[in-house]
């Protein structure tokens, strides 16, 4: 297996984007995962020929702050490096921000520990009904 990684989404298509968001009750489709990362200030892409195998995005000001709110390995690929490459080839990128956020189930927390990140308490509210694509927010 050869995975390559890359940064250029530009010439990415949603049909390489099967798969993801495992166990999701209600996803985003792969036309508004590919929004999600042409949406993105950054995001990384662990590529296998030409399928997605995994990705993670960074929202930021651009200035002093980022926040990761997705990193996927489709589940046949993980266990085998990518997310912790994915990892820290984004915190690499954003390594000039004064604050890199991630906020996780705590079944991933050892996960970000490894990677040198620390916890902290945070708080969060999530509208589960908008969390697939019938919903989706036109932007102009």
């Amino acid at each position: 297996m050869l995975i390559s990684y890359t940064n250029k989404i530009e010439s990415i298509r949603a049909t390489q984007l099967k798969g993801f968001f495992v166990g999701w009750s209600d996803h985003p489709d792969p036309e508004a995962h590919l929004e999600i990362l042409r949406g993105s200030y950054r995001a990384w892409l662990a590529l296998e020929k030409d399928k997605c195998v995994g990705f993670i995005n960074a929202l930021s000001d651009g200035v002093f702050y980022a926040y990761i709110p997705l990193l996927e390995v489709l589940p046949k690929y993980q266990g085998k490096g990518i997310g912790k490459k994915l990892a820290k080839l984004m915190l690499e990128t954003l390594k000039d921000m004064y604050a890199i956020d991630i906020v996780c189930n705590k079944s991933v927390a050892p996960f970000y520990d490894r990677l040198g990140l620390s916890r902290c308490v945070g708080m969060i509210k999530r509208n589960h009904e908008n969390q697939g694509t019938a919903n989706r927010i036109e932007l102009t």
